[in-house]
């Protein structure tokens, strides 16, 4: 049992590869990156799927997220997106969906 969990651990940090690199192009921080994603993922995991349950709208910008990160990624070829720029709409998304779930409770967003 341990051994498929360690190995989902490693297949999913394999995954937030190409995440990072829409972020950076440094490959010491793309190493960083997954090395903490590795030892991290587990309680990483537990904790966001606590989140999704006290913020509603999570999800939802969670899923903001990843369309953003693979346009970016997309057009990565033709136009070079600012870290800070990439980072801090990472943030705004996060933060609309946080602000808006913490405004409608889940009762009533349900």
């Amino acid at each position: 049992m341990l051994v498929a969990i360690e190995t989902t651990d490693v297949l999913f940090a394999t995954d937030s590869i190409p995440a990072v690199l829409a972020i950076t192009r440094d490959i010491v921080v793309v190493y960083a990156a997954n090395i903490f994603a590795i030892l991290g993922l587990r309680s990483m995991y537990f904790a966001l799927a606590g989140m999704l349950e006290r913020f509603a709208y999570l999800h939802y910008g969670l899923s903001a997220i990843l369309i953003f990160v693979g346009g970016k990624m997309l057009a990565s070829h033709y136009y070079e997106l600012p870290t800070v720029v990439a980072l801090g709409a990472v943030a705004i998304i996060l933060a609309i969906s946080i602000v808006a779930s913490l405004m409608r409770p889940l009762k009533q967003a349900l």
